[in-house]
């Protein structure tokens, strides 16, 4: 049987698949979930972690990097995998290879067994992830079914954060923080089981791996961000900080050199020759940025200062979960109607009011006073920009070049991310001791000699003089998230250019506009 022939509707099953869209779309975004709330799922069982394993404070932060490090550093290679391989085999592959790391993960002893299987954890959501965007562009045609399945996905994408949250938050607290990574495994088995049965298989592409793109990509991207997660641990003048950048530019450079050259390139770059597909990446990776940064600090806040529990945690970010789907589901509507430019410039400004908000918070700041009002600005101005970066970034793709642009996508947003949340922590690291600096002899003057012994043990200011130093880093940090925001917000208004072509796409009644460039 040849390719064609698998991939035409006229094979057994295909029936099926085709009379159940919905099912589809449910696999896709039920994997899409899995993968983008285990970057968050394990943040608030960190502490239980640490003292199941014995990590030290500096190594825990690799039970979150040796993640995302993989996943960022690996998305365009799946993608590209998804291409030549066929993307539904690609799909389920990354999806077992998920599985099985979410179960060694869950049954470590050691920390580099954890670490380890992290790590094949972000493998398998590099190879899964990209692959499902692109199953939405084969899946359905072009017009308001395709964007009513970029809607669920983006909705998914944009909110698997806070979930991960509330769900790391239960599990740890109902459970055992094992279950942060065991809950992955009936998921995982599900989905491989219905994926043969409502996914069809895509055409494959006949083509060739770029492996030197592939390793330059990867180390890349990987001396980068271990270059800022160092930097804030270490101070920017350490040497392995430097020689962490250094490598990362010299990486980088011979990435671009090696796909301007190579015959088939992973990441083809005639592909940033739209403006709006190039926007659309800079914008992505800014919000990304932003975005981490408040999940990450205002967790901080509401355990550390709030005196939060795990689930009290989780379910304080419930508000920006629903503010998100109401955000992508309203640009998602008017889409068509509108093209992608007046939500791009109104989420952005949105969501950098939001930040701008949270960097007034203090240590005598109250969850529904100072934290829940600038999280539903932030998350609805997130969810009318997630929906239509989505569309705009594979808009006029060639089918043969989805699972790339798509990969590019999902990289753009994964890097962008831990870059961002790394210079965010370098930021408030830095405020952090300044601050703690000025409370240190006030302190002093009124602690008792258990506390002054303690503190010189750990040196670690207790409340309220610690409270102080924390709210003040968490202040700073959100002023370089605003930014960050900034930036995407200028992109908008300056780059992104409404076209009567894709407006026509967006309603379906555009023609393939083949390749791009």
């Amino acid at each position: 049987m040849t390719t064609s022939q698998l991939a035409t509707p006229s094979k057994p099953g295909a029936a099926r698949r085709e009379g159940r869209p919905g099912v589809a779309l449910t696999v896709i975004a039920a994997c899409q979930l899995m993968v983008v709330l285990d970057a968050t799922i394990v943040n608030i069982a960190l502490p239980h972690i640490q003292d199941a394993l014995s990590f030290s404070t500096t190594d825990l932060s690799w039970v979150l990097s040796a993640y995302t490090l993989t996943f960022g550093g690996l998305l365009l290679l799946g993608g590209r995998a998804g291409d030549i391989l066929g993307r539904r085999r690609v799909f389920l592959s990354g999806i077992l290879l998920f599985t099985l790391a979410s179960l060694l993960g869950g049954f470590a002893q050691e920390p580099w067994q954890l670490l380890a299987a992290r790590a094949l954890q972000g493998v398998g959501g590099a190879i899964a992830s990209p692959t499902s965007l692109a199953l939405i562009t084969t899946t359905f045609p072009e017009g308001p079914e395709r964007n009513r399945a970029f809607g669920v996905f983006a909705a998914v994408s944009a909110g698997g954060g806070a979930i991960g949250l509330l769900a790391g938050g239960m599990l740890t607290e109902w459970l055992d923080w094992r279950w942060v990574l065991f809950v992955n495994v009936p998921i995982g088995i599900l989905i491989a089981v219905l994926t043969p049965l409502y996914i069809s298989e895509s055409e494959r592409h006949p083509g060739r791996f770029d492996i030197a793109g592939a390793l330059t990509s990867t180390s890349g991207m990987a001396s980068l961000v271990y270059g800022f997660i160092r930097a804030s641990e270490e101070g920017w003048r350490d040497t392995l900080t430097l020689a962490s950048f250094g490598a990362a530019v010299v990486l980088l450079a011979a990435f671009a050199l090696i796909e301007s050259r190579a015959r088939e390139p992973i990441t083809p770059l005639r592909m940033f020759a739209d403006r709006n597909r190039s926007g659309t990446y800079v914008i992505m990776l800014s919000l990304a940025a932003a975005m981490f940064g408040m999940f990450f600090f205002i967790v901080l806040f509401v355990q550390n200062v709030l005196g939060y529990t795990p689930i009290q945690a989780g379910l304080a970010f419930l508000p920006v979960t629903v503010a998100i789907v109401t955000g992508a589901g309203l640009s998602q509507r008017f889409l068509p109607v509108l093209g992608p430019k007046p939500f791009m410039v109104t989420g952005s400004a949105l969501t950098g009011l939001g930040l701008a908000w949270l960097t007034l918070i203090d240590d005598g700041s109250s969850y529904a006073g100072g934290v829940l009002g600038p999280m539903l600005l932030f998350g609805f101005g997130m969810g009318l920009n997630f929906v239509t970066l989505t569309l705009t970034a594979v808009s006029g793709v060639a089918q043969h070049e989805a699972g790339a642009a798509s990969g590019l996508l999902n990289a753009t947003q994964q890097v962008g991310g831990s870059l961002g949340l790394s210079i965010l922590v370098t930021v408030f690291g830095t405020a952090g001791r300044n601050e703690a600096e000025r409370q240190v002899p006030a302190f002093m003057a009124q602690a008792t000699p258990e506390q002054q012994a303690e503190f010189a043990e750990t040196r670690e200011l207790p409340a309220p003089w610690g409270h102080e130093v924390l709210t003040e880093g968490i202040s700073a940090a959100f002023v370089a998230g605003v930014a960050m925001v900034a930036l995407a917000l200028l992109t908008a208004l300056l780059v992104i250019r409404v076209r009567k072509s894709d407006l026509a796409a967006l309603n379906g009644t555009a023609a393939d506009a083949g390749p791009v460039g």
